[in-house]
C-alpha cells in the first residue's frame, strides 16, 4: 500500500505526509501522555548508557587483559542499540542511519562473544591444550541442525581459526556493506522503503541475511560444546541475553517494518504508517534493551577467572612455566610451587618411590595435585 488511507473513506489523510516527520513537528504535537512516554523513554536509554558506562570501568579495573575487550564489546550491544533507537525515536528521518549504526555495532558484538567464550577458557592456547583431544559437533543450528550425519571435526588450531574466520567476516562485510548502502542512498539507488525485486534493499538485505547465518553457526557450535564447561559462569544465561539482543534488533524490527510497509499499522498524525511502525519498533527496542542491559550487569560482575583445570593439563602447564623458567623467580609463591610440582612429576615419571624427604613435602605434594594454574 503506497498511501496511508483514512478509515473512514478510504482516501488519503492529507495530515498524514509519507515523509517521516521533522522533530519540530513531532514536539508540536505533544500532549501529556506522549509527553510523559517519550521522556520515559529517553530516560531509560540515557540509564542504560550510564550503567554500561560504570560497566567499563569495572572492567578496566577488575577484568584482566584481553577479556575485558570482549566484555566490553559484548555489553555494549544493548546500550549502544537502545541509544540509537531513542535518536530515531526523536528524529525520525535519521532512522536508517540508526539502523546502520546499531546493526554494524552487533555485527563486532557476534564476533566478540565468540572470543569471549575462549577467553573464558584461559585464552587458544589453553583451549587447545584442554580440549585439544576432542572433537566438535557441527550439526547445530542455525546452519546445519538438521544434517545429523554430519561428522564431528578435531579441535585443532586451524578449526579455531575457521570458526573465528566465520563470525568476523560478519563483522568486516555487515560494516562494509552498510557504508556502501549509506553511499547508495545519497545517489538515489538505495531506497529503504523500496522492497521490490528490482530494488537494492531486497538483494542487499538477503546477501547479510546469509551472512549472519554463517556468522551465527560457529558461535553456536563452540557454545553447545562449552556449555556444561562454563556453566558456573552462566554462559547459558549470557548466551540468552545474545540471542534476545539479536532476535529483537533484528526479527522484530524487520516484522515490524514489513508490517509498516504494507500499511497494516494505521496512520495516526502526524506519522504515517511507515513512519508510526518505525517509531514503534524503536520504543520497543528502548524498553527491552534497558530490561536487558540491567540483566547483563549482574550477570558480568563476577567469575572473572579463569576455569581450573585437570591435573593432567596442571603438570603440562607446570612443564612450560619450567620452560620459560619463570620458576627461577624467587619472589613469586607460585613460580616456587610450579617448580616443586614439576621435580615432583619427573621424579614419579622415573619411577622414584619416594617423592618427597619429609611429611611436609608430601602434604605440599598432594596439594600441587590440585592446585589452580591462572
Amino acid at each position: 500500500m503506497d498511501m496511508d488511507m483514512d478509515a473512514s473513506n478510504g482516501t488519503a489523510d492529507p495530515r498524514c505526509s509519507p515523509e517521516p516527520p521533522l522533530a519540530a513537528d513531532i514536539i508540536a504535537q505533544f500532549d501529556t501522555l506522549w509527553t510523559i512516554l517519550y521522556s520515559g523513554l529517553t530516560l531509560m536509554a540515557f540509564l542504560s548508557l550510564l550503567i554500561y558506562v560504570e560497566e567499563c570501568v569495572y572492567f578496566y579495573w577488575k577484568v584482566p587483559h584481553p577479556k575485558k575487550t570482549s566484555y566490553v564489546w559484548v555489553n555494549g550491544a544493548a546500550p549502544v542499540i537502545a541509544v540509537m533507537s531513542c535518536l530515531a525515536l526523536w528524529i525520525p528521518r535519521a532512522t536508517m542511519f540508526t539502523d546502520v549504526i546499531s546493526g554494524s555495532f552487533f555485527a563486532i558484538v557476534v564476533y566478540h562473544f565468540q572470543v569471549m567464550m575462549i577467553e573464558e577458557c584461559g585464552g587458544d592456547d589453553a583451549f587447545l591444550r584442554r580440549f585439544g583431544k576432542n572433537r566438535f559437533r557441527i550439526s547445530t543450528p542455525p546452519c546445519c541442525c538438521c544434517c545429523l550425519c554430519l561428522p564431528n571435526v578435531g579441535i585443532t588450531r586451524r578449526t579455531l581459526v575457521l570458526l573465528k574466520l566465520g563470525s568476523y567476516q560478519f563483522a568486516l562485510l555487515k560494516t562494509v556493506f552498510s557504508i556502501l548502502s549509506i553511499v547508495l542512498w545519497t545517489n538515489g539507488i538505495y531506497d529503504p522503503e523500496d522492497v521490490s525485486v528490482t530494488g537494492t534493499v531486497l538483494w542487499l538485505g538477503l546477501f547479510v541475511g546469509v551472512l549472519t547465518i554463517v556468522a551465527l553457526w560457529p558461535v553456536s557450535i563452540l557454545f553447545g560444546y562449552l556449555k556444561v564447561t562454563l556453566k558456573t559462569k552462566k554462559l547459558g544465561v549470557k548466551y540468552a541475553m545474545f540471542q534476545m539482543v539479536l532476535i529483537l534488533s533484528q526479527l522484530q524490527t524487520a516484522i515490524i517494518y514489513t508490517l509498516a510497509m504494507r500499511g497494516v499499522i494505521a496512520c495516526s498524525p502526524p506519522f504515517s504508517s511507515r513512519a508510526r511502525g518505525f517509531i514503534l519498533s524503536q520504543q520497543l527496542l528502548i524498553l527491552e534493551m534497558f530490561i536487558i542491559t540491567l540483566v547483563n550487569r549482574f550477570l558480568y560482575r563476577h567469575g572473572h577467572q579463569d576455569i581450573p583445570v585437570t591435573e593432567e593439563h596442571a603438570g603440562e602447564q607446570a612443564d612450560e612455566l619450567v620452560k620459560s623458567k619463570v620458576f627461577l623467580q624467587p619472589e613469586s609463591k607460585v613460580a616456587r610451587e610450579s617448580a616443586f610440582c614439576w621435580k615432583a612429576k619427573q621424579r614419579k615419571r622415573h619411577g622414584t618411590s619416594r617423592v618427597a624427604k619429609s611429611g611436609a613435602q608430601n602434604e605440599r605434594f598432594e596439594r600441587c595435585v590440585h592446585l589452580t594454574w591462572r
